[in-house]
């Protein structure tokens, strides 16, 4: 002991000592003993009045030394490694911080005693300064027995369990749990400890916060308890609880119950008859991670703020249900919800989560039915990008930022040929996307296209060549059905003449005569001579055409007001393309001004820019030249009729 005390004095110690008055935590093991030793009569003096500060010290030796214990030296310690062996020295440790001392945390780690050392362990720290004690990584070792705990004189505020294993599977559940369930503290943690149950307070409980995360804790906790009038927090996360219905009415009793916790539990609800009992103070619910369907909406508290559905199996919320009038709040994210839900039941939501849902168009008229709503989460959904979806997109616009995570978190899904792009980039036009504008466009387009070609076809007179084509189909049948064999109509004339009756005296008194009774003796087809009675004039001129090897026009200004004459040039024109021959021979006797012609008759202005055509000569001395040349148009030997 001398040799310790003038080590004491060493100055060099001293400086040490006085270093070590700024500390305020320290880490002890109970197998290294405390090894300072002062004397009773030692001089105050010698020290600095910062020595009262003093941390504890200990040492790697087991030297078999006093223990010393500084008065009001720490506010917090931590000792690992007790057991059997070294359990009565810690409890002697403990004793020393009585109240008034300056130490107030205590944290063991790493526990293996009995119960009854436990227990005292417990016990001592409740008679002392300590006011949070944490306690964690525990094995008790031997069976569990009754203990009167003394909760009298305590400045304990807090108690924090983690990971106690118990090795005595039978006992009587309440020689455990009753001790807890009795402490007179304000908060109380058991977490990770494999806990199947917990009592109810004998007496009216000053708990306000309890903390049983992670246990085996069912439906059957707290039930009818009156004594927890004074509980404000209360975490039941990772547990066993399967009926939300159960654990409103657990809570129903706590009058002063703001927050709970049932997270990552198995709830479910089934829209049973009986109705859901919460605690009215009831504010903050977290029911994330559950198995909770549509009906849960049937049973929750109703002046709820705060309400966490996350990960569970919603895939609708219900219209007429309980209203949320409190309800600020609402986290949805993880479920099976195909649209955004309205804020009928929800007058006052101001934060809503729906992320990670099935999300595919998204309605747009959601802040119309939700004014008070001020950040929409609504990200990582599978967005379809198409024309539903562009109202939703305009919304970033309108809702002034609301849209939480925009525009990284909002990202086409479907068609396949967009995914990945940000729906801040995808644009179509309005006329793609508006129904009602995209048909009033496709029916104007078809009555424009209609009233086009309704007077294309007047004007181009298409009805007259759709009946002129039948006709001369029809008659090309009878023909070729009334001939013998396969026999074509047999050739009976040179020429076929087309003139107008305002131009016959032309025809009768110059053409017929210069071609019948001149040289040659060509044979014309005259519709007054030639035109067989009792047939139609339109099949006459068909057959007419049909059996002569030209077919002469006679131009004018008549020829062209004349019906027939139409018509004729037509079927001429029908036997030029269809048997690919040169038959038409045109003779312009009066020049035709361009404004004259109908435009009907577009295949006489095409034929007269095409084809080479004779005109009359006014002068008697070119007339010579023009006859033998509309002879040699002609000039054909007809096959002999027998």
């Amino acid at each position: 002991m001398t040799q310790n005390r003038s080590f004491l004095r060493n100055s060099f110690f001293y400086k040490c000592l006085f270093a070590l008055t700024f500390w305020n935590h320290v880490s002890l093991s109970v197998e290294d003993e405390l090894f300072i030793s002062v004397p009773n009569n030692f001089p105050e003096d010698g020290f600095n009045q910062n020595i009262k500060s003093l941390p504890l010290l200990y040492t790697k030796s087991k030297a078999n030394l006093d223990w010393v214990v500084i008065q009001n030296t720490t506010e917090g310690l931590s000792l690992s490694e007790i057991t059997n062996y070294n359990v009565k020295k810690l409890v002697a440790l403990l004793s020393k911080f009585r109240q008034g001392s300056r130490l107030q945390n205590l944290t063991l780690t790493n526990v293996s005693v009995d119960w009854k050392a436990l227990m005292e362990i417990f016990q001592t720290v409740w008679h002392s300064s300590i006011e949070y004690f944490n306690i964690s990584s525990v094995t008790q070792l031997s069976d569990i027995e009754r203990y009167d705990f003394d909760y009298s004189g305590t400045s304990m505020k807090a108690l924090t369990m983690k990971k106690i294993q118990l090795t005595d599977l039978y006992f009587i559940q309440d020689d455990l749990y009753r001790i807890f369930a009795d402490m007179n503290i304000a908060d109380m943690t058991i977490a990770d400890s494999e806990m199947i149950h917990m009592l109810c307070p004998s007496s009216k409980s000053p708990f306000r916060y309890l903390n049983f995360l992670k246990n085996d804790l069912t439906d059957f906790l707290f039930q009818k308890c009156d004594n927890l009038l004074q509980l404000e927090t209360l975490i039941l996360r990772k547990n066993k609880f399967e009926s939300l219905r159960k654990v409103s009415f657990m809570t129903s009793r706590m009058r002063s119950l703001q927050y709970l916790d049932m997270s990552n539990n198995l709830l479910r609800h089934d829209g049973a008859d009986v109705r859901c009992q919460w605690a009215e103070s009831l504010s903050e619910l977290d029911l994330s991670s559950n198995q909770l369907a549509d009906a849960v909406f049937e049973c929750l508290p109703a002046n709820v703020k705060k309400l966490g559905l996350q990960n569970n199996q919603i895939s609708n919320v219900p219209r007429g249900m309980v209203e949320l009038k409190a309800l600020e709040e609402l986290n949805l994210a993880s479920n099976r919800l195909a649209d955004l839900p309205g804020c009928s039941g929800f007058a006052s939501l101001q934060f809503l989560n729906i992320e990670m849902n099935l999300i595919l168009t998204p309605s747009a008229d959601f802040f119309q039915s939700c004014p008070r709503v001020r950040e929409l989460q609504a990200g990582h959904n599978p967005f379809k990008c198409s024309c539903e979806l562009q109202a939703f997109i305009g919304l970033e616009r309108q809702s002034g930022g609301k849209l939480f995570g925009w525009p990284a978190a909002y990202v086409c899904e479907y068609p396949e040929g967009l995914r990945g792009t940000e729906l801040k980039d995808f644009h179509l036009s309005q006329l793609a996307c508006n129904t009602t504008l995209l048909l009033v466009t496709a029916l104007l387009l078809t009555l424009v296209l209609v009233a086009a070609v309704a007077f294309l076809c007047i004007y181009l007179d298409v009805p007259w060549y759709v009946r002129m084509t039948w006709q001369w189909t029809q008659t090309k049948r009878r023909a070729w059905h009334d001939a013998p064999g396969d026999q074509g109509p047999v050739l009976q004339f040179h020429a076929f003449i087309s003139y107008s009756e305002r131009d016959a005296l032309w025809v009768k008194n110059e053409l017929i005569p210069n071609l019948e009774k001149g040289e040659g003796c060509l044979q014309l087809c005259q519709h007054e001579r030639n035109f067989i009675p009792g047939k139609s004039i339109v099949e006459n001129i068909i057959n007419c055409i049909e059996k002569s090897y030209k077919s002469i026009f006679v131009l004018s200004p008549n020829f062209v007001q004349s019906e027939w004459c139409h018509y004729e040039l037509y079927f001429a024109h029908h036997k030029l393309f269809s048997e690919n021959s040169n038959s038409l021979i045109l003779i312009l006797l009066e020049p035709i001004p361009p404004c004259l012609i109908p435009a009907r008759y577009h295949k006489l202005k095409a034929l007269m820019a095409k084809r080479t055509y004779l005109e009359w000569p006014k002068e008697r001395s070119k007339r010579a030249l023009f006859w033998a040349n509309l002879r040699a148009a002609i000039s054909i030997n007809l096959p002999i009729s027998r």
